[in-house]
């Protein structure tokens, strides 16, 4: 056995096929990564970690910006397992497992998800949305997540604010609430760092390197870095790949409106998230700051020409709106007022789920984008699943549903309840 082999045999599976990669392509000189993260939001911090905790070896991130400061700091946080398309409940559940033990999951006892643990209600009135809620609800069962069926007393006592008088179908998912996407990517990184990943804060990627069709590293901002895998976590900025690569990326920017309304009842922490199938808007709503209401539509927002992340205009019509369609759930907040209000941007695909795994015709390129809303709840498994598929180990769950091929051969994930980030 000559002495690469002896080598190799010492290292492990994982970091045995990166090496030899990496002895085919070569390095940078100015680092020498065996692997390479665009993206320091909640999801690449997150595929940071877990290829370390993996054994990547040489992990280096490049985010743009700063970690964790892009749309991750503009989610609304909320946590469930609820999807009409089962492919994801699996990711959530896995997910939901490491947020409500986060500082041992990622081994740092300074970690934190800034996780409120109230609980998930979802409702649907007699109509279109009654059944498809019905068969979601009884999938999540069906994978033994912990899930209740309430009459209207009975989420009339779970939160007291609300009405439910028109509510044919009620279910609770005691394992669900919100946390902190900042807090999530911030503390994944941090984690990601004390096993040894490099993070660049302030350095923009502007292109993939590479030879025969295969990459061998990026271009950026402050010059080239080799690396035989490249993990693309770009969130709205991966319409970037099209242009590095030729191949279309289904994805558009899209950006959405939240509110937070303060009513003449407390909307407290111990009060469940609420999803209102039978709203025009879909809307969601959760406590905010302890006291006050977040809400939120949950259907298709306003498309942005180029990706951008910056605060946009709400208007008063829109906030009259969705301040009219809360009221008519919550009484009380017939006389609220506006507390604040901001936007964030989804990276949205056209069914409106993202894509993960290994781009066939790009052979080194690993993506995870298009999350459409659901990224921060779905992100330790998605970084987990991300990270084995970079290493070349067995995904936890099968990438198959995800793959950038479905837009072409039409086997969408669309959900059931329409267009809007519920899926």
């Amino acid at each position: 056995m000559d002495q690469r082999c002896v080598r190799l045999a010492a290292i492990g599976p994982a970091r045995a096929r990166l090496a030899i990669l990496t002895s085919t392509y070569g390095h940078s000189n100015m680092y020498n990564p065996d692997v390479i993260v665009i993206g320091a939001g909640v999801i690449g911090s997150s595929v940071a970690w877990h290829l370390a905790a993996l054994g990547a070896g040489r992990v280096l991130v490049l985010e743009r910006g700063q970690i964790g400061n892009g749309t991750s700091s503009q989610s609304s946080g909320i946590l469930r397992t609820h999807y009409s398309v089962i492919e994801n409940v699996e990711l959530a559940r896995r997910s939901w497992q490491a947020f409500d033990n986060f500082a041992a999951y990622v081994g740092d006892e300074d970690a934190a998800a800034g996780l409120v643990k109230c609980g998930y209600l979802i409702a649907a009135p007699e109509g279109p949305k009654l059944e498809p809620l019905r068969a979601a609800l009884a999938a999540q069962v069906a994978t033994g997540i912990p899930l209740e069926l309430l009459t209207q007393a009975q989420a009339s006592e779970r939160l007291p604010i609300c009405r439910f008088d028109d509510a044919a179908l009620i279910g609770f998912e005691p394992q669900a609430g919100f946390a902190d996407a900042t807090l999530v990517a911030t503390s994944f990184a941090r984690a990601a760092r004390r096993r040894g990943v490099k993070i660049m804060e302030g350095v923009a990627v502007q292109g993939l390197v590479r030879e025969n069709g295969r990459i061998t590293g990026v271009e950026t901002s402050q010059g080239r870095f080799n690396a035989p895998v490249v993990v693309s976590a770009q969130n709205i900025w991966a319409t970037e790949l099209s242009r590095w690569t030729g191949i279309e990326t289904p994805v558009k920017p899209e950006r959405h409106a939240v509110l937070a309304l303060e009513g003449p009842e407390a909307y407290s922490y111990s009060m469940p998230v609420y999803k209102d199938l039978g709203s025009p808007g879909m809307l969601y709503c959760r406590s905010y700051g302890g006291s006050q209401m977040l809400v939120s539509e949950g259907t298709v927002g306003e498309t942005l020409s180029e990706p951008d992340n910056e605060q946009g205009d709400i208007s008063m019509d829109y906030v009259v709106e969705v301040g009219a369609q809360a009221a008519e759930r919550f009484p009380s907040f017939e006389t609220a007022g506006l507390a604040s209000s901001w936007t964030g941007v989804y990276d949205v695909t056209p069914d409106w789920n993202p894509v993960l795994g290994r781009v066939d015709d790009v052979p080194g390129l690993v993506v995870g984008f298009g999350f459409s809303g659901h990224g921060f709840k779905l992100s330790p498994a998605v970084g987990r699943v991300l990270a084995q598929e970079a290493l070349g180990l067995p995904t936890d769950v099968s990438l198959a549903p995800y793959a950038l091929e479905r837009f072409r051969s039409g086997r969408l994930l669309t959900g059931s309840y329409g267009s809007g980030a519920v899926s």
